[in-house]
Parts: structure tokens; C-alpha cells; sequence
């Protein structure tokens, strides 16, 4: 990740703790970064149809907390969910030319060197396969919490009731 120009690994000590960079410490420090949280909150007022779609209709309300346009690092992410340590992109359009493609893989290998796992999404398949995209999200996010705490019904205390009324067909 580059911060002030400098190329930073997640294991490089942090200022003041001396301790690995954790993703919750490049929030913090990128959420300061003017630009980027001006542009966030712009996003977060102009959300397309299909991010309106994912966020009001499954994340919002989903059991472990998920933020919208996130910033991490130097990118402004689609949403985040610091639990399961997901990072959900919805690709348009220009994701797909060949600059995009690259621009992706690089924004995806930056971020996962947080730990973070990215997971995509094309604004055709949320529009076309909401129920699927939900359950792909419902299913990453329980592995991701059961392999972290142990048992998912701890976690949520039981199903999933939002998860549930959106993966009906």
C-alpha cells in the first residue's frame, strides 16, 4: 500500500504501538485522509441502483455490521464487514476494459494484503441473481465467522432472519 508515496506492508511496525499494521489502524489513519472521506460520503449519497439494491435490501440490516463506501488504504471500497474481514466490490461498466481489469487486480492484491478477502460482483449479476449474490455474501460471512469464533450460532443466535427472507425465491 502506498502511504505518503512509501510502499507499506500490513506487517511494517505502526507508528506510535510499534506493532503490525491492522486493518482497523488504516482505517483510522486513511479516514483522515480529506479527499478520500469527501469522496466516500459523495458516494455514499450516489450509490448506483445495484449498490441501493445490495445495501437496503441485505446488508443493511444484516447481523454482522457492514460498512459502505469504506475507506482502506488509499481505495474507497463498496462495502466492508470488519468481522469476516470482507470486502464486497460491485464492478460496473468500466471495470471491464483492460485498464480496469489491471486497476482491479492491483486494488485486490493491495487489499488483501490486509487480510481482507475481496469478493466481486458485476451490477448484471446483482440485477439478474440478487438471491444468489446474497447467499454467496450469507455463506462467505458464516464460514468467516465460524472459522474466527468457532460456532456461528454464537454469532448470530441462530439464522439469519434478513438472510433468510432475501435467499426466498
Amino acid at each position: 500500500m502506498l502511504a505518503g508515496g512509501k510502499r507499506l506492508s500490513p506487517t511494517e511496525p505502526t507508528g506510535e504501538t510499534g506493532g503490525p499494521l491492522a486493518v482497523d489502524e488504516v482505517e483510522m489513519n486513511t479516514t483522515n485522509n480529506s479527499k478520500l472521506t469527501g469522496n466516500a460520503k459523495a458516494l455514499r449519497k450516489n450509490m448506483t441502483k445495484e449498490e441501493r439494491h445490495l445495501w437496503y435490501d441485505f446488508l443493511k440490516d444484516y447481523p454482522a455490521r457492514f460498512l459502505r463506501q469504506k475507506v482502506i488504504d488509499n481505495y474507497i471500497v463498496d462495502f466492508y464487514c470488519n468481522k469476516a474481514k470482507l470486502v464486497i466490490e460491485i464492478d460496473g461498466f468500466r471495470h471491464f476494459t483492460e485498464d480496469g481489469l489491471i486497476n482491479d487486480r492491483i486494488r485486490t492484491s493491495d487489499i488483501g494484503e490486509y487480510g481482507l478477502y475481496v469478493m466481486r460482483f458485476t451490477n448484471y449479476e446483482v440485477k439478474s441473481n440478487f438471491r444468489g449474490v446474497c447467499k454467496r455474501i450469507d455463506d462467505y460471512v458464516r464460514k468467516a465467522l465460524q472459522n474466527a469464533e468457532g460456532n456461528p450460532s454464537t454469532t448470530f443466535g441462530g439464522p439469519l432472519p434478513l438472510a433468510r427472507e432475501a435467499l426466498k425465491g
